[in-house]
């Protein structure tokens, strides 16, 4: 399993015979130089969606057409892309699981906003999520966009992840001290990998605080296109 960093809360993951593009922010992206958007992007299997936030989902769509690959995300919003948009989609909804062949998906529950602006105001794009990913005998929790919530033991006792990617910056979600609470008191994380960060001046620059709160857990600060490998 490969887990590699696109900047913000962009990942790519390859697992098995499938690479999930998750949330893909490419279009300025201040992490990710355009000569990069190819790599980050070849071979891709799937898109996941956590949310509507431009940040997330600017590019989904021109992705989704350019690679040929289904969209998974929220039903609401699968189901209006779908019908309007003309790309595949894969829409469920929070508590379920799909198969994407091999690699297992359950969308879970974030506490956030889920909007996108147009010229009459934000319209809502479904609801906010996080992921449990299940595959080659391991559980990534991708938690999204989200604040620390007491839902996150019941993650755990379901789901027992051994790696999680928490958004940890500050400002739009946790920060650095609000993700260590959550690590330590919900979760027996093996590896943790902070994004959401350092993106702009902002959000939190550095992840020692989060290293520094959990001795006994791999905290890995990414780099962009860099693989890390579990």
């Amino acid at each position: 399993m490969k887990i590699i960093w696109l900047g913000h809360g962009s990942f790519r993951f390859e697992i098995g015979a499938l690479t999930l593009l998750m949330d893909p922010w490419l279009t300025g992206n201040p992490l990710l130089n355009e000569d990069q958007h190819e790599a980050a992007t070849k071979g891709a299997t799937h898109i996941l969606l956590t949310h509507g936030h431009f940040d997330h989902v600017a590019d989904v769509l021109p992705l989704s057409r350019k690679l040929g690959v289904p969209v998974v995300g929220q039903y609401d919003l699968m189901n209006h892309w779908a019908e309007n948009e003309g790309i595949e989609t894969i829409g469920f909804n929070k508590g379920g699981t799909v198969d994407l062949g091999g690699v297992k998906v359950t969308m879970v529950n974030a506490i956030h906003s889920s909007t996108f602006g147009t010229p009459h105001g934000p319209r809502v794009a479904g609801t906010e999520c996080g992921f449990m990913i299940e595959g080659e005998g391991h559980t990534i929790y991708a938690s999204g966009d989200t604040d620390v919530m007491s839902d996150m033991k019941i993650f755990n006792d379901l789901h027992k992840p051994d790696i999680g990617i928490l958004s940890a910056g500050g400002y739009f979600t946790m920060d650095m001290k609000r993700a260590a609470y959550a690590a330590r008191t919900f979760f027996d994380f093996k590896t943790l990998i902070p994004c959401h960060y350092r993106t702009f001046p902002i959000l939190e620059q550095s992840a020692e605080a989060l290293a520094q709160a959990l001795p006994g857990v791999d905290v890995i600060e990414p780099e962009v296109l860099q693989p890390i490998e579990i």
